[in-house]
């Protein structure tokens, strides 16, 4: 891709960013969560996904805020089982912005698979390998999160980075 045709489909992207329908599954209720954080932290939070992070079939429900945690820098937390402790875990999420999320479109509607063994079938089509691997029947689209929104992956003209 040329300058100007990277630089249009980035305007093209931004403006249908806008109107990206994406399924979530969240393992904790958003709404409580995001009005606890928000309450406790004095700056709006919001939810991005849920995903592995570092450890496979670890999902974590992630969460945003602007600013920078005031004592650890973070933009992103997350929350999780800890099936070994038998509790819920929070921690720094920030890595979320260095992953890839392959989605398939379906009607209008994303979908992803949010953890490495997390096959799904939405009529028809089929997305699998969380952030370990992108595999799909019927192609998927790569995505990732940027500012606390998932902004679709566009390749450079060598096909070898991603511009955004």
């Amino acid at each position: 891709m040329r300058n100007s045709d990277v630089q249009r489909e980035i305007e093209r992207m931004t403006e249908s960013r806008k109107k990206l329908n994406i399924q979530h599954e969240p393992l904790f209720d958003v709404e409580k969560v995001t009005a606890h954080y928000t309450e406790k932290d004095g700056v709006p939070v919001k939810y991005v996904c849920t995903t592995d992070l570092r450890a496979s079939d670890v999902p974590v429900d992630v969460y945003y805020r602007e600013t920078p945690h005031p004592e650890f820098g973070n933009h992103y937390f997350g929350l999780y089982h800890d099936h070994v402790r038998g509790g819920l875990m929070i921690t720094n999420a920030d890595v979320v912005e260095s992953l890839e999320f392959g989605m398939i479109e379906v009607d209008g509607k994303y979908y992803y698979s949010a953890s490495h063994h997390d096959y799904k079938v939405v009529e028809g089509k089929m997305i699998d390998g969380g952030r370990a691997y992108i595999r799909s029947s019927g192609g998927a689209e790569v995505f990732q999160v940027k500012n606390g929104k998932f902004i679709k992956a566009i390749f450079n003209k060598e096909g070898n980075e991603y511009v955004y």
